[in-house]
């Protein structure tokens, strides 16, 4: 295993580089258009692209994570000490912070800044239940069944997701954190990050019952895959 000190980087590394894509394609989405549905398409193609990247190569080295509630998934799973996982979730929202100073650095924006964009309500909650669920789960069914592919998963999922959610697809406290230091397209109230972070985890912590379930290897050895072995 790698060492904890380098696994902590990355995690920082890798969610700062998520919120500077996050922050960054949002400004100049909103620069180039007026047009909300293209600025979030363009947000959205970014996010989605920039996750791939940054799985396949990260990933290797701390697991790619960049969520503190995917942290918590896999301590669950006795797959990552709880001190570990307690670190993880610090890098992690610190690095997003870092992300988003740094996409306000090259936009010539105001660096330290508190979002006023509002983003609460029964809905958005619910939507980032639904969508932390789904990322947890093609996470843990990639993992099981097709682990090469888990980065193009995920970076797909994300990119549906900000369409078919009406919050776009936090699914990530450390990124809703980070987040709320932006009065920018891709920002959120500090006053409105509570919910969604409550929201998150019970997504996750939902989607790991139901999956451990679902992916349990049973007497036999495997799971069938093909219709042929389901004997």
């Amino acid at each position: 295993m790698i060492d904890l000190p380098r696994r902590l980087v990355a995690e920082a590394l890798g969610t700062a580089i998520l919120v500077v894509t996050v922050v960054g394609s949002g400004i100049m989405a909103e620069t180039l258009t007026t047009d909300t549905a293209l600025a979030l398409l363009a947000n959205t193609i970014a996010t989605g692209s920039i996750l791939v990247v940054l799985i396949s190569c990260l990933g290797p080295i701390s697991g790619a994570h960049f969520n503190p509630a995917v942290s918590l998934v896999f301590t669950l799973r006795d797959e990552l000490p709880a001190r570990d996982a307690t670190l993880y979730a610090l890098v992690q929202v610190a690095g997003g912070i870092v992300g988003a100073v740094i996409a306000h650095a090259m936009f010539e924006r105001a660096l330290l800044q508190s979002s006023t964009h509002v983003r609460t309500g029964g809905a958005q909650w619910f939507s980032e239940g639904v969508a932390t669920f789904g990322l947890v789960a093609v996470i843990l069914a990639g993992i099981r069944f097709e682990r090469k592919a888990v980065p193009m998963l995920v970076g797909l999922y994300i990119t549906a997701a900000y369409w078919f959610t009406a919050s776009t697809s936090f699914a990530n406290p450390a990124v809703a954190i980070a987040r709320s230091f932006t009065d920018t397209f891709s920002g959120i109230r500090p006053l409105d990050v509570p919910g969604f972070i409550v929201a998150q985890v019970a997504g996750a912590l939902l989607a790991l019952a139901l999956m451990s379930w679902l992916l349990r290897v049973p007497a036999g050895g495997h799971l069938p895959i093909n219709p042929e072995d389901r004997t």
